[in-house]
Formats: structure tokens, sequence, C-alpha cells
């Protein structure tokens, strides 16, 4: 929806912010995957971001999900650039966070670069904030069509989804790294207790977010390639680690389909009283 008050310079400013930011994390991408310059992050730090470092850690394959996000910084940098979006109200409010996500995605694969497993955890916490906020304001509003739904809506939901599986593999790498186990519980006990944590929030995202399946289908995305990963017999096997995920994931999809049911109801009840 246009504000009634045309593109000011304000809009400007954001309009070229979303777009340095995209392009800023499209190059940190390609220093992130070893490509051109920059070590791949699964060799960073004596392999402490491997597919097979902690009980949590998704399986390589995981990792393609980034195709669709950069896919989808670009796409939303050029959509929210075209003259009918730049005065929109709902990219005035959610314009700023966007560039923040994206830029602090660049931020951590350079701390991950030189080794600052530590800083990681705090930029990808900040991360996760950040993405937390821009989902609240765009289940706040619908899009005003399937484009905006997609590009705008679907890249911060696949976004967010991944990071909440991303944030968990991250700190129990950083940790594992640093050899501390706390309370020594071992890691396969931590691996279930931080998986039905990561249940927790996707049920909480499932019903925040009126049954919204694409944050749902990114947090599945990554729970299915820990299973994966915890059986495959190539790396470092954990059955409580596995069936904690399938579990989660399973928590994951009934959540949203339960809340979108839901939804459904209360519509046909809305409209049959008016």
């Amino acid at each position: 929806m246009n504000s009634p008050i045309g593109p000011t310079r304000h809009d400007g400013v954001r309009v070229l912010l979303v777009i340095v930011s995209a392009a800023v994390a499209v190059v940190g991408s390609f220093i992130g995957s070893g490509a051109l310059v920059g070590t791949p992050i699964a060799q960073v730090a004596d392999g402490a971001l491997a597919a097979d470092a902690t009980a949590v850690a998704p399986g390589g394959p995981a990792f393609s999900i980034w195709t669709l996000i950069y896919a989808g910084f670009l796409a939303y940098a050029i959509w929210q650039a075209l003259p009918a979006h730049r005065a929109d109200v709902r990219q005035r409010q959610v314009g700023w966070w966007y560039a923040a996500a994206m830029v602090l995605n660049a931020v951590w694969i350079t701390c991950v670069q030189f080794e600052q497993l530590w800083l990681s955890v705090l930029v990808i916490i900040a991360l996760l904030a950040v993405l937390v906020v821009v989902f609240g304001v765009l289940t706040t509003e619908r899009p005003s069509g399937r484009v905006e739904a997609v590009v705008v809506d679907g890249t911060a939901y696949v976004y967010l989804g991944w990071v909440c599986v991303a944030v968990v593999a991250n700190i129990a790498a950083t940790l594992a790294a640093a050899d501390i186990d706390p309370f020594g519980l071992g890691p396969d006990t931590w691996a279930v207790l931080v998986l039905a944590l990561v249940a927790v929030v996707a049920g909480l995202l499932a019903v925040a977010g009126h049954g919204r399946f694409t944050v749902t289908a990114a947090i599945v995305w990554g729970l299915g390639w820990i299973i994966v990963a915890r059986t495959s017999g190539d790396g470092l096997d954990s059955p409580p680690a596995a069936i904690a995920a399938a579990v989660a994931a399973a928590v994951a999809l009934v959540a949203t389909a339960v809340t979108r049911a839901n939804q459904r109801r209360q519509g046909r009840l809305v409209r049959k009283k008016t």
C-alpha cells in the first residue's frame, strides 16, 4: 500500500541502503564459499563448522538453501527500488530491518573468516532478533500481491527458518571448538535439549505467523539434514540427535497445519456471521 505522500528523500536513502546491503551480502557469500577469496566455511577454525563437527550440524547439502536466500535478496532489492514501491508503507516499516539482516549475514561470514567464533555467536543471535522483527512487521499486514508475497515475505521467512537452525549449530560448534561441555551432559543430551528448543520456537513462529508454511519448511529443511548427517555413517552419528530432530520437525509441521486449519475455521465463521 502506497502512502498518500509520495517518495521522500528518506525513502531514497532506504532504497539505496537495501540495494547496497544486498550487494554486500552476495559478495560475502563468495568469500564464505571460498569461490574467489576466503576459506570455505566448513574448513574454517579446523572444521569447527563442518557437517560432522557437532551433533546438531546439518549435512553439507543443507547449505544450498543459501542460493535461494541470496537470490531472494537480489530480487527484493530490485523490487523495492521500483517506483511503484518506493513509498510503500510496508516497505518503510521493514526496509531498514531487512537491510540490517542482509548486512549481518556478511558480518557473520567476516567473523568466521577471522575465526572469531564467539563473536559470530553474538552476530547470529543479533541476526535472529532482527529477523524476528522483520517477521513481526510482515505478518502484521498482508502483502499487496503475489510477487510481494514471494519476493519480500518468502525470502524473509526462508531466511528466518534457516537461521533458527543455524543459530543452534553455531553455538554448538563454538562450544565444541572451545572444548566446553556445560554441566558435563555430553553432546547427545545437549543435542536433544537444543533441538527441543528449536521445536518450541518453530511452534511459536507457526502460531505467531498464523501458520505460514514457508518458515516451517526452512526449519524442517535444516532439521532434515541434521537427521541425514547423524545417520549417514559418513561422519558423526548420533541416533538421539537424529530422533530429536525428527520429533522437532514433526512438531513444526503439526503446529503449522493446526494453526492454518484454525485460521480457515475462524475465517469461515466470520463469513457466516457477515
